[in-house]
């Protein structure tokens, strides 16, 4: 049997697979940054309560969506509406050591919203987060569905299964470059 030439392209593909596999995809941080720098600009749309006491009450809210200087994480800030009466709303999260995100929804669990007890972004267009008052457990999930549309969701805990309670689409208000391309 003959011994088998050797490929002189050999080297140069390990060493291109070789940069690939150090280069690879963003940094979990990175990849982070990015999602919640898309997330950055004004914000409208509408929303239903899907389950409870308030099924089927729809409502408008506009949220500017801002990101902090010197550390990870990102803010919505705005209101709803309801018919006439408006309601403040606000979300903001940080990296924190150990369990991904943390902050509040509202003013927290100590006043009258929730606690954002962990959370983490799942890919480049989905950041989901466990929230908690008392006895109640739930997720905050915000998924990109494009570079314009931003789907909010809100689930709670009952029994063994998550229950969606309430579901919002935003599209994006502003003219806000999008990560490389800028927005006409």
């Amino acid at each position: 049997m003959k011994p088998a030439k050797p490929n002189r392209f050999a080297p140069l593909a390990a060493s291109l697979a070789t940069a690939l596999m150090l280069a690879g995809p963003a940094s979990a941080g990175e990849r982070d940054r990015q999602l919640f720098q898309s997330m950055e600009g004004t914000w409208a749309g509408g929303g239903e309560i899907v389950a409870g006491k308030y099924k089927g009450t729809k409502f408008n809210c506009t949220f500017a969506g801002t990101t902090p200087a010197k550390k990870l994480g990102m803010a919505l800030d705005g209101g709803c509406r309801v018919g006439v009466f408006m309601q403040k709303m606000s979300a903001s999260v940080i990296q924190s050591k150990g369990n991904g995100y943390k902050g509040q929804f509202m003013d927290g669990a100590a006043g009258s919203g929730l606690d954002i007890t962990s959370g983490n972004v799942v890919n480049d267009q989905k950041v989901v987060f466990s929230i908690h008052r008392n006895d109640l457990r739930g997720i905050m999930q915000a998924r990109l569905a494009n570079a314009d549309t931003m789907n909010v969701t809100i689930s709670v805990k009952v029994e063994d299964s998550m229950v969606p309670v309430i579901g919002m689409s935003l599209k994006r208000m502003d003219d806000m470059a999008v990560g490389a391309i800028a927005r006409q």
